[in-house]
């Protein structure tokens, strides 16, 4: 039994747009979590290099700072070895410190994790939608 007449149109040319909607929206989910897992993957590969370069600068500058301080110490060993340990103990803290600080206002002004793809989930919804009516609170 099939239908024939002006009504078998208009259900063939529903259910088409129910299909191309349905595939538009499969398409455009697919396409942000790619973009999801490539911004996953950049942040892996950032936090990666980050701290391997920070171990590598950590051990090497600690290194070359014992061998300083022991340097000094001894050169100083007979008049004011505990005056120069107390020193060089100061001038540690306060670089450490110094460091410390400016890799917490690096921390502070790093974009958020999956920043992109919030927005682009925002703008489809924006298009979706046609208005603007959900704004996320910050």
């Amino acid at each position: 039994m099939e239908k024939t007449g002006p009504g078998a149109d208009q259900s063939t040319g529903l259910l088409a747009s129910l299909r191309n909607l349905a595939a538009t929206l499969v398409a455009v989910a697919q396409d942000r979590l790619e973009l999801l897992s490539t911004e996953v993957e950049e942040e892996r590969v950032w936090l990666l290099h980050l701290l391997l370069g920070m171990f590598f600068a950590l051990f090497f500058v600690a290194l070359g700072i014992l061998m300083l301080t022991l340097f000094v110490v001894a050169l100083f060993w007979d008049t004011h070895r505990i005056l120069v340990t107390i020193l060089l103990t100061a001038l540690y803290l306060g670089v450490g410190l110094a460091f410390g600080l400016v890799v917490r206002s690096r921390a502070r002004k790093k974009p958020r994790l999956f920043s992109t793809s919030i927005a682009e989930l925002a703008k489809d919804r924006q298009q979706l939608t046609g208005s603007d009516a959900y704004q996320r609170p910050d």
